[in-house]
Protein backbone atom coordinates (compact mmCIF):
# COMPACT_ATOMS: atom_id res chain seq x y z
CA UNK A 1 0.00 0.00 0.00
CA UNK A 2 2.93 2.15 1.15
CA UNK A 3 4.48 1.72 -2.60
CA UNK A 4 1.43 2.31 -4.45
CA UNK A 5 0.96 5.82 -2.24
CA UNK A 6 4.46 6.83 -3.26
CA UNK A 7 4.12 6.05 -6.68
CA UNK A 8 0.64 7.98 -6.53
CA UNK A 9 2.74 11.01 -5.04
CA UNK A 10 5.43 10.47 -7.79
CA UNK A 11 2.80 11.32 -10.02
CA UNK A 12 0.74 13.63 -8.56
CA UNK A 13 4.01 15.93 -8.22
CA UNK A 14 5.11 15.45 -12.36
CA UNK A 15 1.41 16.28 -13.00
CA UNK A 16 1.71 19.65 -11.13
CA UNK A 17 4.96 20.11 -12.26
CA UNK A 18 4.21 19.35 -15.96
CA UNK A 19 0.86 21.97 -15.32
CA UNK A 20 3.31 24.54 -13.85
CA UNK A 21 6.07 24.03 -16.41
CA UNK A 22 2.92 24.58 -19.12
CA UNK A 23 1.47 27.65 -17.45
CA UNK A 24 5.04 29.51 -17.61
CA UNK A 25 6.23 28.04 -21.02
CA UNK A 26 2.75 29.45 -22.04
CA UNK A 27 3.55 32.79 -20.85
CA UNK A 28 7.10 33.11 -22.31
CA UNK A 29 6.64 32.27 -25.87
CA UNK A 30 4.63 34.44 -28.49
CA UNK A 31 5.84 33.13 -32.01
CA UNK A 32 4.85 30.55 -34.02
CA UNK A 33 7.78 28.06 -32.94
CA UNK A 34 6.43 28.79 -29.38
CA UNK A 35 3.03 26.97 -30.91
CA UNK A 36 4.83 23.90 -31.40
CA UNK A 37 5.88 23.86 -28.07
CA UNK A 38 2.88 24.48 -26.88
CA UNK A 39 1.54 21.61 -28.74
CA UNK A 40 4.17 19.80 -27.77
CA UNK A 41 3.89 20.71 -23.71
CA UNK A 42 0.24 19.91 -24.45
CA UNK A 43 0.40 16.06 -25.75
CA UNK A 44 2.91 15.97 -22.52
CA UNK A 45 0.61 16.91 -20.16
CA UNK A 46 -2.76 14.88 -21.73
CA UNK A 47 0.30 11.88 -21.40
CA UNK A 48 0.33 12.67 -17.83
CA UNK A 49 -3.22 13.34 -17.12
CA UNK A 50 -4.34 9.70 -18.77
CA UNK A 51 -1.51 8.17 -16.48
CA UNK A 52 -2.61 9.50 -12.93
CA UNK A 53 -6.48 8.51 -14.78
CA UNK A 54 -5.17 5.00 -14.80
CA UNK A 55 -3.40 5.29 -11.43
CA UNK A 56 -6.44 6.60 -9.55
CA UNK A 57 -8.52 3.54 -11.19
CA UNK A 58 -6.00 1.33 -9.48
CA UNK A 59 -5.97 2.65 -6.58
CA UNK A 60 -9.81 2.66 -6.66
CA UNK A 61 -9.45 -1.10 -7.18
CA UNK A 62 -7.42 -1.65 -4.30
CA UNK A 63 -8.71 0.13 -1.83
CA UNK A 64 -11.75 -1.93 -2.73
CA UNK A 65 -10.07 -5.08 -2.77
CA UNK A 66 -8.47 -3.70 0.99
CA UNK A 67 -11.88 -2.47 2.20
CA UNK A 68 -14.55 -4.94 0.96
CA UNK A 69 -12.30 -8.10 0.95
CA UNK A 70 -14.05 -11.23 -1.30
CA UNK A 71 -14.22 -13.54 2.11
CA UNK A 72 -15.96 -11.13 4.22
CA UNK A 73 -18.10 -9.01 1.43
CA UNK A 74 -22.09 -8.32 1.63
CA UNK A 75 -23.83 -7.18 -0.73
CA UNK A 76 -27.75 -6.45 -0.46
CA UNK A 77 -29.63 -5.00 -3.61
CA UNK A 78 -33.22 -3.87 -3.72
CA UNK A 79 -35.62 -4.45 -6.51
CA UNK A 80 -39.45 -4.54 -7.30
CA UNK A 81 -42.04 -6.47 -9.77
CA UNK A 82 -43.90 -4.39 -11.16
CA UNK A 83 -45.41 -2.90 -8.20
CA UNK A 84 -49.40 -2.69 -8.92
CA UNK A 85 -50.19 -3.98 -5.17
CA UNK A 86 -47.70 -2.40 -3.37
CA UNK A 87 -45.58 1.25 -3.63
CA UNK A 88 -42.28 1.54 -1.53
CA UNK A 89 -41.71 4.77 0.46
CA UNK A 90 -38.88 3.10 2.34
CA UNK A 91 -36.88 0.09 3.48
CA UNK A 92 -34.76 -0.30 6.66
CA UNK A 93 -32.44 -3.83 6.96
CA UNK A 94 -30.65 -5.35 9.85
CA UNK A 95 -28.37 -8.19 9.98
CA UNK A 96 -28.05 -9.97 13.37
CA UNK A 97 -30.19 -7.26 14.96
CA UNK A 98 -28.16 -4.57 14.29
CA UNK A 99 -29.58 -1.95 11.44
CA UNK A 100 -27.35 -1.33 8.61
CA UNK A 101 -29.05 0.31 6.13
CA UNK A 102 -31.88 2.46 5.70
CA UNK A 103 -33.49 4.03 2.26
CA UNK A 104 -36.86 6.53 1.69
CA UNK A 105 -37.38 6.71 -1.83
CA UNK A 106 -38.26 9.38 -4.41
CA UNK A 107 -40.88 9.11 -6.76
CA UNK A 108 -38.17 9.20 -9.75
CA UNK A 109 -36.10 6.18 -7.54
CA UNK A 110 -39.03 4.41 -6.95
CA UNK A 111 -40.45 4.58 -10.86
CA UNK A 112 -36.83 3.36 -11.61
CA UNK A 113 -37.70 0.15 -9.78
CA UNK A 114 -40.82 -0.27 -11.07
CA UNK A 115 -39.52 0.19 -14.40
CA UNK A 116 -36.37 -3.34 -13.91
CA UNK A 117 -33.21 -0.92 -12.24
CA UNK A 118 -31.83 -2.67 -8.95
CA UNK A 119 -30.81 -0.56 -6.24
CA UNK A 120 -27.53 -1.15 -4.58
CA UNK A 121 -29.15 -0.65 -0.66
CA UNK A 122 -26.20 -1.82 1.04
CA UNK A 123 -22.38 -3.34 0.88
CA UNK A 124 -20.39 -4.09 3.92
CA UNK A 125 -18.09 -7.18 5.71
CA UNK A 126 -19.52 -9.89 7.63
CA UNK A 127 -17.88 -12.46 9.78
CA UNK A 128 -18.08 -16.03 8.50
CA UNK A 129 -20.72 -18.06 10.28
CA UNK A 130 -24.66 -17.83 10.76
CA UNK A 131 -26.11 -14.99 10.05
CA UNK A 132 -29.92 -13.29 9.85
CA UNK A 133 -30.97 -10.67 7.54
CA UNK A 134 -34.28 -8.53 8.67
CA UNK A 135 -36.09 -6.42 6.05
CA UNK A 136 -38.81 -3.92 6.31
CA UNK A 137 -40.36 -2.56 3.37
CA UNK A 138 -42.76 0.61 4.32
CA UNK A 139 -45.61 1.92 1.14
CA UNK A 140 -48.85 1.61 0.53
CA UNK A 141 -51.08 -1.07 -1.21
CA UNK A 142 -53.31 -0.02 -4.48
CA UNK A 143 -56.00 1.75 -2.24
CA UNK A 144 -53.80 4.22 -0.56
CA UNK A 145 -53.43 2.41 2.76
CA UNK A 146 -49.98 2.40 4.44
CA UNK A 147 -48.40 -1.32 4.82
CA UNK A 148 -45.40 -2.85 5.95
CA UNK A 149 -43.86 -5.89 4.07
CA UNK A 150 -41.26 -7.77 5.88
CA UNK A 151 -38.70 -10.71 5.42
CA UNK A 152 -36.16 -12.37 7.53
CA UNK A 153 -33.51 -14.55 6.27
CA UNK A 154 -31.30 -16.85 7.34
CA UNK A 155 -27.84 -17.24 5.86
CA UNK A 156 -24.21 -19.03 6.33
CA UNK A 157 -21.73 -16.48 5.58
CA UNK A 158 -18.41 -18.52 3.74
CA UNK A 159 -15.28 -17.73 1.89
CA UNK A 160 -16.95 -15.96 -1.09
CA UNK A 161 -18.80 -12.55 -1.55
CA UNK A 162 -22.56 -12.89 -0.88
CA UNK A 163 -24.90 -11.46 -2.71
CA UNK A 164 -28.02 -10.72 -1.82
CA UNK A 165 -31.68 -9.41 -3.66
CA UNK A 166 -34.82 -8.51 -2.03
CA UNK A 167 -37.55 -8.53 -4.40
CA UNK A 168 -40.92 -7.26 -3.92
CA UNK A 169 -43.28 -8.95 -5.96
CA UNK A 170 -46.84 -8.94 -6.94
CA UNK A 171 -49.12 -11.81 -5.51
CA UNK A 172 -52.05 -11.91 -7.89
CA UNK A 173 -53.63 -14.68 -5.89
CA UNK A 174 -54.38 -12.29 -2.95
CA UNK A 175 -53.38 -9.04 -4.39
CA UNK A 176 -50.78 -8.28 -1.96
CA UNK A 177 -46.99 -7.59 -2.27
CA UNK A 178 -44.43 -10.51 -1.14
CA UNK A 179 -40.69 -9.49 -0.24
CA UNK A 180 -38.55 -12.65 -1.20
CA UNK A 181 -34.74 -13.11 -0.88
CA UNK A 182 -32.70 -14.08 -3.40
CA UNK A 183 -29.24 -15.09 -3.72
CA UNK A 184 -27.20 -14.42 -6.25
CA UNK A 185 -24.61 -17.38 -7.33
CA UNK A 186 -21.21 -15.93 -8.22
Amino acid sequence: MHKEFSLMHSVLVLFLLAVSFADDSYAQQESSAADNANSEISNELEEIKQQVLQLNRELFILEEDLLFPASTQIAVFVSVDIGKFFTLDSVELKIDDQDVAGFLYTERQRKALEEGGIQGLYQGNLKKGSHQLTAIFIGYDNEQRSVKRATTYQFVKEDDAIMLELKIEDQTQDYRAKVIVEEWLL
